[in-house]
């Protein structure tokens, strides 16, 4: 999370904000936000939603797939994603992320699963 400025901003059962500054770390050689660097913004903001919704004594959650569309283009600010929970089962997670600009224009929409393990 550090190493692309990714901050968390709002944590509630079902629900995660993060942003992500758009920056040397984050754009790709064209000066354009990385797809990667969005895809990492959306697993990270799935993963503090599952961890919120797990059994912190005896469960850990890992990504298990991610996918991704890249809408549209940005070059500088920030982007903040929003993650929703869409199932809630025993053994994987679904959340939808949507990455927004400044302007609250859709940049990229991001389907995550997450498995949820025994921690040993």
């Amino acid at each position: 999370m550090n190493a692309l400025g990714i901050e968390i901003t709002k944590i509630e059962k079902g629900l995660v904000t993060a942003k992500m500054p758009v920056d040397g770390r984050t754009r790709q050689p064209f000066g354009l936000l990385h797809g990667g660097a969005s895809v990492a913004l959306a697993e990270t903001a799935a993963s503090v939603g599952a961890y919120e919704l797990a059994d912190k004594e005896t469960e850990a959650v890992v990504g298990l797939e991610i996918n991704a569309n890249h809408i549209r283009s940005v070059r500088e600010g920030w982007v903040t994603a929003t993650g929703t929970i869409l199932h809630q089962g025993k053994s994987t997670m679904v959340w939808e992320i949507k990455i927004t600009d400044e302007e609250d224009q859709l940049i990229c929409i991001s389907r995550c699963t997450m498995a949820i393990i025994k921690k040993k």
